[in-house]
């Protein structure tokens, strides 16, 4: 599976920013889909999940309220709404493909896109 990830760029605090990923195949309804983050220095991190089938949704503590993760199912692709953006969210973002269990741990997703930057200045 690819996953072709899109939509970072250069922003100033307070601003919106929508970021898409595009499967190469159809996204069964056992799957998830998530975003994740990795800051310079930084290990990457959970950002938000969401259940291909039932559409359910979680989001870290520090993005919740914030970010928006959603589907197209007819596009096979996920979404992640990024408002109100501060500094702090300054990192590569990347999508991923899990086809097992839920886990926010980086290590256990199967599937990667190539990460988009996100950069929020103050």
């Amino acid at each position: 599976v690819q996953l072709q990830a899109s939509g970072g760029g250069l922003v100033q605090a307070g601003d919106s920013l929508r970021l898409s990923c595009a499967a190469s195949r159809r996204i069964y309804s056992s799957n998830l889909m998530g975003w994740f983050r990795q800051a310079p220095g930084a290990e990457r991190e959970f950002v938000a999940i969401i259940r291909w089938g039932i559409g359910n949704t979680y989001y870290a503590d520090s993005v919740k309220g914030r970010f928006t993760i959603s589907s197209d199912k007819a596009e096979n692709t996920v979404y992640l709404q990024m408002n109100s953006l501060k500094p702090e969210d300054t990192a590569v973002y990347y999508c991923a493909m899990d086809t097992s269990d839920y886990s926010q741990h980086a290590s256990d997703w199967d599937y990667w896109g190539q990460g988009t930057l996100v950069t929020v200045s103050s």
